[in-house]
């Protein structure tokens, strides 16, 4: 059986919390995280990311990020 991904189609997730620390990607409630949602285009993701990025920026334990689904997907 093969599958075939969609090359125009690259989905990214934009994801954050709050870390453990500012030396690590560890995150101090992993159940809490802020799914933000899942883009087609990382022009859309990074627009997302950005606005959450900024909302959260009197908080500098909390980090976004962006994902590339797309990566995870191609066999």
């Amino acid at each position: 059986m093969t599958t075939t991904i969609d090359s125009a189609q690259k989905l990214h997730l934009v994801f954050g919390g709050e870390l453990e620390s500012l030396d690590g990607v560890h995150f101090r409630d992993v159940k809490g995280l802020d799914i933000v949602g899942i883009f087609p285009d990382y022009a859309s993701a990074q627009t997302a990311w950005k606005a959450k990025a900024q909302s959260t920026v009197d908080s500098a334990q909390t980090r976004y990020f962006i994902v590339h689904l797309h990566r995870l997907l191609e066999p």
